[in-house]
């Protein structure tokens, strides 16, 4: 419940001890304004099912109602109740409770320890090592009515954690657990786990594999070969000279400015509108507005990175630091969101519309694949016009994507002394129909003049002041979303 609004605007309303808000309570739900989902949870809501409202805010009410639980076994790895409706949680007792379409089963054990995170309201979730060791205790009752995930399932999410990290990541996983294993007393479920990692990272002949993807894994990463294919003609297509459009902000203060409109139309684009006096004030002060918390730290986390200069003059000499510059960037850009794993590649495919995007499993593969081609190119134009459209292409985390390909684009400018690249609000129809155009048609000329047109744009936002940029570009119509409106080039 956000106590800044007024009550009629809260899907969900909790009881409170306070006498005034107790009165307020009771009288709307006398006049029908509100109604009781569930005790001591009332709702403005008067259309939807119970069971549709207590689910969309599950993990806010178990936080109210339960401070400091724990989400736990299945449940901390899946994030949503299973088929039956479960929920698995840890807390000072054990008891089932039972919500609209939910069922809580608590669990007494440990609360949180160091490494677990917290989620929503007061509502904490195992960290992942813990979360395995749990689903490696022995449970009694099978399926969605099951507190623990079936070895099956297990063995996919150490698959997908040795695809996302690697060996070694996997192995770094391995001694965390069995630090939690002996702080919880877990040593046996660890032992269970241990056996099994290590069946699977035992090197087997690979003429014993016969699926094609896992052939290609036993002999290196992965790939995904069609899109190495269309990386190479934009490739051939940006062998050609660009103009040098060197970047209008010579100091400090003007290029933290334009970093400012940088970050905002970034997130603009995704869909995290903010009105601009909103976001200059985030900016400002650093603080997210309370009502946008995870929308504010999207603001937050962009212009974090796109204001250092020193952090947009870094860009990847080989596939290994590319791989670690693109995770350390989503680690600080999505840092507020925990449900998208910020610094982790993606562990589940990801679509756009009619667009699947690189499958899970082939990320790391198709990233240093796709790495051949940047690096065989010289022009820091072409070099961030490929990059950004590769990381576009990979689509390599759950979220965050087209945010952290621009700033991976911007990165090449920066460094070159170039002009970064806005796209502003009245230019995203062509930038997004460009992209398309590439993806779906192969068609890398629309994709190049895009960005051409979007660089010339760029170095015309001049000024030392936020509020002359400003100015340009409203002259520009940077800020309308009226698809009919054409971006001017004033300058």
């Amino acid at each position: 419940m956000d106590s800044s609004l007024p009550l009629n605007l809260q899907e969900i309303i909790f009881s409170s001890s306070d006498t005034t808000l107790s009165r307020k309570i009771n009288r709307m739900e006398a006049a029908g304004t509100l109604r009781k989902l569930a005790p001591r949870i009332y709702t403005p809501n008067l259309d939807e099912e119970p069971e549709a409202i207590i689910r969309r805010n599950i993990f806010p009410i178990i936080g109210h109602l339960y401070p400091g639980v724990l989400l736990s076994h299945r449940s901390a790895l899946e994030f949503r109740p299973t088929a039956t409706g479960n929920l698995f949680l840890t807390y000072t007792y054990n008891r089932k409770a039972e919500l609209p379409g939910i069922t809580l089963n608590i669990i007494k054990g440990e609360g949180n320890i160091e490494g677990d995170n917290l989620f929503s309201n007061g509502l904490y979730a195992s960290q992942r090592e813990r979360a395995m060791l749990e689903n490696f205790q022995v449970s009694r009752k099978p399926g969605p009515d099951s507190r623990t995930l079936t070895i099956p399932q297990l063995e996919e999410k150490l698959e997908q954690l040795i695809l996302t990290k690697g060996e070694e990541g996997l192995n770094a996983f391995r001694d965390r657990a069995k630090q939690i294993a002996g702080q919880l007393g877990m040593e046996t479920e660890f032992e269970r786990m241990n056996k099994l990692i290590s069946a699977m990272l035992t090197t087997k002949p690979a003429k014993l594999l016969s699926s094609p993807v896992a052939k290609a894994r036993a002999f290196g990463s992965p790939y995904d070969p069609a899109r190495i294919i269309l990386f190479e003609k934009l490739f051939h297509a940006l062998q050609q000279p660009f103009p040098v459009i060197e970047e209008p902000y010579k100091s400090q203060r003007a290029y933290r400015n334009f970093a400012f409109f940088e970050a905002y139309f970034s997130n603009y684009i995704e869909g995290t509108k903010f009105e601009l006096n909103d976001a200059k004030q985030i900016i400002e002060t650093g603080k997210p507005m309370s009502a946008r918390d995870e929308d504010s730290h999207d603001i937050l986390g962009t212009y974090q990175l796109v204001s250092n200069r020193t952090e947009m003059a870094k860009t990847p000499g080989s596939p290994k630091e590319l791989l670690d510059i693109l995770r350390y960037r989503h680690k600080v850009l999505m840092k507020a969101r925990h449900s998208s794993i910020p610094g982790e590649f993606k562990e589940k495919n990801n679509v756009a519309g009619n667009t699947s995007f690189v499958d899970h499993t082939l990320v790391r593969g198709t990233l240093t694949r796709g790495f051949d081609f940047y690096r065989a190119l010289d022009d820091p134009f072409a070099k961030a016009a490929y990059m950004m459209f590769m990381v576009s292409e990979v689509h390599p985390f759950n979220d965050g994507n087209g945010r952290i390909a621009r700033v991976m684009m911007n990165a090449e400018l920066s460094r070159a002394g170039q002009s970064k690249i806005i796209i502003p609000t009245v230019f995203r129809i062509d930038y997004i129909g460009a992209l398309r155009q590439l993806t779906r048609n192969s068609n890398p000329d629309v994709y190049i003049r895009m960005l051409q047109r979007a660089h010339l744009f760029s170095g015309t936002i001049k000024g030392e002041e936020i509020d002359e940029m400003q100015l340009i570009l409203e002259n520009s119509n940077a800020f309308i979303e009226d698809e009919g409106t054409i971006l001017k080039i004033v300058g």
